[in-house]
């Protein structure tokens, strides 16, 4: 469950995110595991200030910069694109539709690998997947377990968008915007975490960045001390709002997105939100995703590990692989990441993009790849409903539940999704 209250999680974690991230571990990850199965929390504490010294391998072959300096610098050198004022309005309404119909396309079987996912779909007569999920019972041989959500965000049970943290930090962004303004700090996304949304309803990097503010921890504090999740999915999902208010402007969107990701992320976590909040920004102001994912592509620190990822990914697509063939590469290039991290989640959604041919396509083939499916489907979403307006989100998928949006941001629960874009089409005129 990854508990950012349990050493019995914490630690183990901390060795996998050393490891991950070209660090020394050796024996430590191993005797980290040992200890947290036999619940002896003396030695995790022991592991966890030995796990505090590792040396990086002199041979990591990545430049991965945390300073604000040399990121900011790298964003000021972003273009930027000519928008369409007249199609804005419909592109972000679009883009928040998209967003929504895409998020609770890929509920239900968040988590799934990608096997176990197309055991599903296949069993719910959908592969390739053509709508929202039936709640299967029981289970086809071979599927586990399904997300705990399943029973609310399936085809059926919900009368309106369900409740998604993926939702939730897109609208807590537009809050904190508009009280704030374009100089928001750190410190007052910071304060509306903790005024506007519930510590059961954040996980893994918000929640271990949520204790250590309780705790009294200051930003950028906040992200590292006692957070193995720094470089997984989390900062990522909160990066489109600030798309929205920048249209044609990626380095403006991911300048202020890094002002929020500072506040729970390090490295490729960070960069993901950067790089989303430009992807989102681009797709606004360009006719294609090719288009999009490219200009994102300035933002990310070249000799990074997410710059890599989405560069091979992109040169799959131009040497004509199939979108299952660039799934089979996510799959044994970057398999041995968590299910929830950065990297891997980031190439299916660029796959979902690069290869998808009408909304549902492009969602369906990010959920695919398994891993994060509902965030994945939501970013898909998102870009596609920016790129193509409303008329890009299938009415069948919109009906009667895509209209208003459940929501544990306090204040906007069943708020509208023509408000939200009317409110942030606001903030764009500002």
């Amino acid at each position: 469950m990854h508990d950012v209250l349990d050493p019995r999680d914490l630690v183990p974690d901390e060795a996998e995110q050393l490891t991950l991230s070209g660090h020394q571990v050796g024996p430590l990850a191993e005797q980290a595991r040992a200890a947290a199965d036999a619940g002896d929390l003396e030695a995790l504490d022991r592991l966890r200030d030995a796990l505090s010294r590792v040396p990086r391998d002199p041979d990591w072959d990545h430049d991965e910069p945390d300073d604000e300096t040399t990121l900011r610098g790298i964003l000021a050198a972003v273009p930027r694109s000519e928008v369409d004022a007249a199609a804005l309005p419909d592109r972000i309404a679009g883009a928040w539709l998209g967003r929504t119909v895409g998020n609770t396309l890929g509920k239900p079987v968040e988590g799934l690998p990608r096997e176990q996912l197309e055991i599903y779909l296949r069993a719910a007569d959908q592969w390739p997947q053509t709508g929202y999920l039936p709640l299967l019972d029981p289970l086809p041989p071979g599927v586990t377990a399904l997300h705990p959500s399943a029973p609310v965000a399936s085809a059926g049970t919900f009368t309106d968008v369900p409740r998604d943290d993926d939702i939730d930090w897109t609208i807590l962004g537009l809050h904190v915007l508009e009280r704030h303004g374009r100089e928001v700090t750190t410190e007052q996304f910071a304060a509306a975490w903790l005024d506007r949304l519930p510590f059961t309803q954040t996980y893994t990097a918000e929640r271990a960045a949520y204790r250590n503010l309780i705790c009294g921890l200051r930003p950028p504090r906040t992200a590292t001390y006692d957070n193995p999740y720094r470089e997984w999915i989390g900062a990522l999902i909160r990066a489109d709002i600030f798309g929205y208010v920048c249209p044609g402007d990626p380095g403006a969107a991911a300048r202020l997105a890094l002002v929020d990701a500072r506040l729970s992320h390090t490295a490729n976590g960070l960069y993901g939100e950067l790089w989303a909040a430009a992807l989102v920004a681009a797709a606004l102001s360009v006719e294609t995703a090719e288009d999009a994912l490219r200009q994102a592509q300035a933002v990310p620190p070249p000799g990074s590990r997410l710059a890599r990822v989405i560069d091979q990914v992109l040169a799959l697509s131009v040497q004509g692989a199939s979108h299952v063939q660039a799934l089979d590469w996510v799959d044994a290039e970057l398999g041995h990441y968590p299910w929830v991290h950065t990297l891997n989640n980031a190439a299916l959604i660029a796959v979902g993009l690069l290869w998808g041919t009408s909304f549902m396509d492009a969602v369906g083939i990010s959920i695919s790849g398994g891993r994060d499916t509902d965030s994945n489907g939501a970013t898909v979403g998102s870009v596609y409903g920016a790129l193509h307006g409303r008329g890009g989100v299938p009415t069948a998928l919109v009906g009667t539940t895509h209209v208003r949006v459940r929501s544990a941001v306090r204040d906007f629960d069943r708020v509208t999704i023509e408000e939200l874009a009317e409110r942030t089409l606001e903030l764009v005129r500002r």
